[in-house]
């Protein structure tokens, strides 16, 4: 009988090629006549330009064309952003017009036979300013006297939300026994993939063919804003990917680098290649993580939540990145603060405010501030009435036993938060660590344990979607049985390290009944794969593109079944497929291969069962199924060295259900990398701006990425529990970098609370370990 695949570590398909360097990435393509872009970037944060002189670089030997926002007029229409009725925006152009608004703003795209002429050209055009005053703090932007970012709007407030849910929330708050209320800051901090945004395009003036090549992992929403914004038919656009090396994030916006690419291309009608080096990805390519909350609990004073008010100010930078408003994380936010937790009212109030700063886009778990700021009142809250902090959220947890709807909306049925929390207390051994603790502090130790538990859309529920304003009711999928029986499946989702094609592959060998090399995963190239804008994000690409993938390959599966039927005159229902042969259960002597039904299918296709068309390929819109959260609990072990503010973390533990896992290999490094990132976060990276709006953290070596050997052993206890569906396989990609934040901090603020040290910050260097420490000391 054929192995099964699915729940196994198997080799990984694109394995051997990374290995032996042998990636497809787009900065490895070779095209005829390659030229090559660099962009003149704006030095200042807010200016008006006054002129931008490009003759210097157009005599500069190798230079072919500069380009500035009069040459793109009537070529690249301005970027609108969709969003919702309250959304304030203003059209912006590829290249910036009028003004600039962000120091990295591209101003003019020079284009040169190699990249390193492009470079010396673009440092050959000078640009004259009229310089404004920057605001760089988004509560300063927020005052009514502010300098204005875009003077037509009369405001840097460009979103704002109100909304409650559930009994009256003033009544609530009057009636609880004690309200308390903390700030929490969220700071700002970057992407920084292996691999920075690249790109190559190239356009065919005999047939207005626009070819691009590129590192996303959203081709179809290229391809659709690149057809709106270049007036090009959507017909006459393909748009593909390869290897990705990394993107967290990242690499799923249409920059305005790619805009002003693709228009220099149609232009000249050439192929113009455009690799971003490190200092454009820290400056430009996106910034995520930057709001403050102001938080208030109303609790019985056993601990029972009664009702949250939140209050959400949010930098969206100074544009918006297409095609996404910047609203969205806004208002993820403000869906799953109540998360697993049972409440009797919620109000939420949120803005958005521009800034002379890189645009907020998304990065890991874009709703994380939810979890790091109920996590951490869960803990306060604890402490101040003299409550476990495991009681505390015991008492509140929604069970596994419960189907119910969050106060929010989405159903939150199938969730085991209660179940990772009760493992992971068995694990931790909280009455050692008490001992410990003290011993360590009669020593002059500050050791510290903290946990955080929460649930996480993986994709969420059916009704996630429409409660979060949007419309994604399934994933489109399509599969083909080839005339030598393979199976090619093409998926929308496109994969940036992840390894889609081995976990889609294992599920649909696994349903077809052949062996994994058998199975071919076709993804990233809008020729070729059905049409959606989402790509891969979410969390969804396990529930999604697995269960997708399932399903087309049992569609395939009937159809040969019932070809089969009629050659082994049986019932298609007793049949099975083993390692390619299919025959009647239980006699395995009488088979026929699958590659012989599959030439039955494409060439005598009037020998097929009444009613079948030639060939077997099949279209699957695969529904949203039910449940959609995976569920977990991570627990943090820190040491802070009173001297240094440095805090180490010997110990970490993930518990965690995203339920049956397809490659537990897989699982674990989405795990432990998520994980690390939220290490990273709160120990080490930050981008700064002084009061100019210059970026002072725009290279590797003021920003700073921690390596492996600041990682800690980061140890994953997997749960699984009884399943909702036949493909409940739910994402892990956000999970590590929502719940480590929490867990860190609070483990921080365990360590210190004795000093009455508050931690309502999430970025702890030791720097500012050693003021807090001061301040203790006082």
């Amino acid at each position: 009988m054929t192995a099964r695949f699915t729940g196994q570590s198997v080799d990984r398909v694109e394995g051997p090629r990374l290995l032996r360097g042998e990636g497809r990435f787009v900065g490895n393509v070779r095209h005829p006549d390659l030229l090559h872009a660099a962009f003149v970037r704006s030095t200042m944060a807010h200016a008006r330009i006054v002129g931008i002189h490009t003759s210097a670089a157009k005599t500069t030997s190798g230079v072919v064309a500069v380009f500035t926002d009069d040459d793109f007029t009537g070529v690249v229409n301005p970027i609108t952003i969709v969003g919702p009725p309250e959304l304030l925006g203003s059209p912006f152009t590829a290249l910036a017009s009028g003004k600039v608004r962000t120091v990295g703003e591209p101003l003019a795209i020079v284009v040169a036979r190699t990249r390193q002429t492009a470079i010396d050209g673009a440092a050959a055009v000078a640009v004259d300013y009229d310089p404004l005053p920057a605001v760089v703090d988004m509560h300063a932007a927020s005052a009514s006297d502010a300098p204005l970012l875009f003077e037509e709007l009369g405001t840097n407030v460009v979103y704002g939300t109100e909304q409650a849910w559930g009994a009256d929330i003033e009544q609530t708050f009057a009636d609880a026994d004690r309200v308390f209320t903390r700030t929490f800051t969220q700071h700002r901090f970057g992407h920084a993939p292996l691999e920075g945004r690249v790109m190559v395009a190239a356009y065919t003036p005999s047939d207005g063919r626009l070819e691009i090549q590129i590192a996303t992992k959203r081709p179809h929403a290229v391809k659709l804003n690149l057809a709106g914004l270049l007036n090009i038919p959507f017909s006459n656009i393909r748009v593909g990917t390869g290897d990705i090396g990394g993107a967290f994030g990242s690499k799923g916006q249409v920059g305005r680098e790619e805009i002003s690419v693709a228009a220099a291309a149609k232009m000249l009608g050439a192929a113009i290649q455009w690799t971003e080096d490190r200092t454009e990805n820290l400056q430009m390519a996106g910034h995520a993580r930057e709001e403050d909350l102001v938080v208030e609990v109303a609790v019985d004073s056993d601990g029972t939540l009664l009702g949250i008010r939140a209050d959400m100010t949010m930098d969206q930078g100074a544009y918006p990145m297409p095609p996404y408003p910047s609203t969205l994380f806004c208002n993820l936010v403000k869906m799953l603060i109540p998360n697993a937790y049972r409440l009797k009212a919620y109000a939420f109030r949120g803005r958005v405010v521009a800034t002379n700063k890189c645009s907020y886009i998304a990065y890991r778990g874009p709703w994380a501030a939810e979890t790091w700021v109920r996590e951490r009142m869960l803990d306060e809250i604890a402490a101040e009435l003299g409550i476990d902090r495991v009681e505390i959220r015991r008492r509140n947890l929604i069970d596994q036993d419960q189907p119910t709807k969050m106060i929010t909306g989405p159903t939150v049925s199938g969730i085991t938060a209660r179940q990772t929390l009760d493992r992971a207390v068995e694990l931790m051994d909280l009455d050692g660590f008490a001992a410990e603790q003290d011993a360590a502090r009669a020593e002059g130790r500050l050791v510290g344990l903290g946990f955080a538990t929460f649930i996480e859309i993986a994709p969420g529920p059916p009704d996630f979607a429409q409660s979060a304003g949007f419309d994604l009711r399934g994933e489109l999928i399509w599969a083909r049985l080839e005339p030598t029986g393979d199976l090619t499946i093409a998926s929308c989702q496109s994969p940036h390290g992840q390894g889609h094609e081995t976990t889609i592959a294992q599920v649909a060998a696994d349903e077809m009944g052949v062996s994994l090399d058998r199975v071919r995963v076709v993804f990233g190239d809008t020729d070729s794969t059905p049409f959606n804008v989402l790509g891969t994000g979410g969390s969804r690409s396990s529930m999604m593109g697995a269960g997708a993938a399932k399903a087309a390959a049992a569609e395939v599966r009937t159809k040969v079944l019932a070809i089969a039927a009629e050659q082994l005159e049986a019932n298609p229902a007793d049949l099975e497929i083993v390692d390619g042969d299919i025959s009647v259960r239980g006699t395995p002597g009488r088979s026929v291969p699958l590659a012989g039904i599959a030439q039955q299918a494409w060439f005598a296709p009037s020998s097929l069962p009444e009613g079948m068309d030639q060939g077997i390929e099949v279209t699957v819109e695969y529904r949203t199924p039910p449940g959609g959260w995976a569920s977990a609990t991570h627990c943090c072990w820190v040491e802070i060295d009173p001297d240094t503010g440095e805090i180490t973390i010997p110990r970490y533990l993930v518990v965690e259900d995203c339920g049956e896992m397809i490659h537990p290999a897989i699982v674990d490094g989405q795990i432990q990398g998520g994980v690390a990132q939220g290490i990273a976060a709160v120990l080490f990276e930050r981008h700064f701006y002084d009061q100019d709006g210059n970026l002072l953290t725009a290279s590797l070596a003021d920003y700073l990425v921690p390596s492996a050997a600041e990682m800690p052993v980061i140890e994953v206890e997997h749960m699984e529990v009884e399943p909702l569906h036949d493909a409940d396989w739910r994402g892990v990609g956000e999970g590590g970098l929502i719940g480590a934040p929490a867990a860190i901090t609070n483990a921080v603020a365990d360590a210190v609370r004795h000093l009455g040290i508050d931690v309502c910050e999430q970025h702890l260097p030791p720097q500012r370990m050693r003021e807090l420490l001061a301040t203790a000391k006082g």
